[in-house]
Parts: C-alpha cells; sequence; structure tokens
C-alpha cells in the first residue's frame, strides 16, 4: 500500500513537470497578443483566488505576522517572474530559456551562503563547473553570437534562488497551498501595478489569445499547483526534488515539436551539463532515494 502510494505520488509530479513544460508553450502563444507584465500579473492574480477558492478552510487563523513573511516572498517572486517573462517575450529558444532558468536549483546554496553565512555542501562546488561550463555552450552556441535574453533567464534563475532560501528559512506555520496563494497574488499586484505604469495596455483580446491566457492560468498555474501541493504531501521531499528536475526536459521537447524550435549540437552539450549539475546539486536528495528504495 505503502509503495502504491509513492507510485501515485511521483507519477502526479512528473505530470506536474508536463504541466510547468506546457506552461512554457501556453505562455508564449498568449505573449503573441498581450504584454508581458500585464499577462503575468492577471494571470498570477486569478490564479491566486482560484487557489484561495480551492483552500478556503486553510485560510483560517492566519497571523499577520505570516502573511507578512509570506508577501515578501511574494515580492521576490515578482521580480523573478518579471525577468522570466521578459525573457519568454523576447527570446528565440525556450529549450534553452527553460535550462538557463533550472540553474536556480544550483544557486540556492551559494545564495544561501552569502544571505545566511552557510557553507555550500560538496556537491554544489562539484555541480558548479558543470553548470558554468553548460551556461557558457548555451550562451555562446554559435562562437560570440550571444542572446542578450539568456541575462534575464539567468536573473530568474538568481530570483528563484532568493525565493526558496526565503521559503526554506520562514517560520511560516501555514498550508502551503495558503502560502502559494498569497505569492501568487501578491506578486500578481506588483506585476500588474507596474504594467500600468510601463506598458500599454490592449484595447481587444482575440478568442485565440484569450483561450492561451485561460490555460496558462488554470492549467499551468492553478491546477499545477494544487496537483504540486498534492503530490509533495504524499511522499518524501527529497523524491520530489529530483522529479521537479524534469521540467526544463519537457519545455525543451515540447518546444521542438510546438515551435520547430531546434538547438545546435553545442547546445544540447551545454542542456546535458546543467542536467547533470542539477542531479549532482541534488545528490543528497538522490542518496536518500537510493536507501529507501
Amino acid at each position: 500500500m505503502k509503495q502504491g502510494v509513492h507510485v501515485k505520488a511521483e507519477l502526479i509530479l512528473v505530470l506536474v513537470t508536463i504541466l510547468a513544460g506546457f506552461g512554457w508553450i501556453f505562455s508564449k502563444e498568449a505573449l503573441a497578443g498581450l504584454p508581458p507584465l500585464f499577462f503575468m500579473g492577471v494571470r498570477f492574480m486569478i490564479a491566486g483566488f482560484v487557489l484561495f477558492l480551492a483552500g478556503q478552510k486553510y485560510f483560517r487563523g492566519l497571523d499577520w505576522k505570516g502573511i507578512k513573511q509570506a508577501s515578501i516572498v511574494g515580492v521576490v517572486m515578482g521580480i523573478t517572474m518579471m525577468c522570466w517573462v521578459t525573457g519568454l517575450d523576447q527570446g528565440t529558444s525556450l529549450g534553452v530559456g527553460a535550462f538557463i532558468v533550472s540553474l536556480g536549483v544550483v544557486l540556492v546554496p551559494l545564495v544561501a551562503r552569502f544571505m545566511f553565512k552557510e557553507r555550500p555542501p560538496m556537491s554544489i562546488w562539484v555541480a558548479l563547473p558543470f553548470a558554468i561550463v553548460g551556461l557558457g555552450f548555451l550562451a555562446l552556441n554559435n562562437g560570440l553570437n550571444f542572446e542578450f535574453t539568456h541575462v534575464y533567464f539567468f536573473g530568474a534563475a538568481v530570483g528563484s534562488a532568493f525565493q526558496l532560501n526565503l521559503l526554506s528559512r520562514s517560520s511560516m506555520r501555514m498550508h502551503v497551498l495558503v502560502l502559494t496563494a498569497i505569492q501568487l497574488s501578491v506578486a500578481g499586484v506588483l506585476l500588474f501595478s507596474l504594467s500600468l505604469i510601463t506598458e500599454t495596455l490592449p484595447h481587444s483580446i482575440s478568442i485565440g489569445v484569450a483561450g492561451w491566457f485561460l490555460a496558462s492560468t488554470l492549467i499551468a498555474t492553478s491546477l499545477r499547483f494544487l496537483l504540486q501541493t498534492y503530490g509533495m504531501s504524499l511522499t518524501q521531499v527529497s523524491h520530489a526534488a529530483v522529479i521537479m528536475n524534469l521540467e526544463p526536459v519537457w519545455t525543451a521537447i515540447f518546444a521542438v515539436f510546438w515551435f520547430s524550435e531546434s538547438m545546435g549540437g553545442g547546445q544540447v552539450f551545454g542542456c546535458c551539463l546543467i542536467f547533470v549539475a542539477m542531479l549532482v546539486s541534488r545528490w543528497s536528495q538522490i542518496k536518500m532515494i537510493f536507501k529507501t528504495a
């Protein structure tokens, strides 16, 4: 029975990574008719509201300290997603962007070193050269033909590392669904406010763009986080952490079929190196999986 629960949880989390990969596709399609900050702001506000409706009972007894801490993480999330959506809007390769953003996993302990004076584990120092060389192959695929959008994606990776560190150090005693809803809502309000100041809002939206917007909001955000919350409640964090590394792989595969994207040999090699770096950085979790198998 226990083994069956673990298999169920892992299948759910694999589905979560697939939905996350599709989220890149849905978002890219929606950006064809929507300003990036407006798109992300409204998307996150709606998704946060949907999660609130889904978990109203968990919101009882919230204290101001917890709300404040969750809101701070939401601000960091908003800045992170501003970098991400700008890179997505201007970039030419979703697969490359997904692997660069995934570097956030490797950067978490390094950011912790500067934020909390915490010494990174040896696995990070082993993973870092793979990540740096891999990033170099991605960014400089054709000699020195550097694409500036890689900077936005790398900014998103750094931002996600800060976000994960804040989450891990916060003493918030609240349900993860509540935490996610507050984060999304705060990030959405921040991005929407910035959109009102810096962007020209569309006078009308086509049915196609509206459909992609709803897909990215309800499927790739609300449903994804609901399933992620449920799946992670059924298995160990170590298992979930390794499975979540599949997101950039799915994104690259979907981009090939959906947008006919192609990567040069150097970029494929760079993606492989970054994937190895992610696995090495998760080495303690991987060892735990083998011990419990």
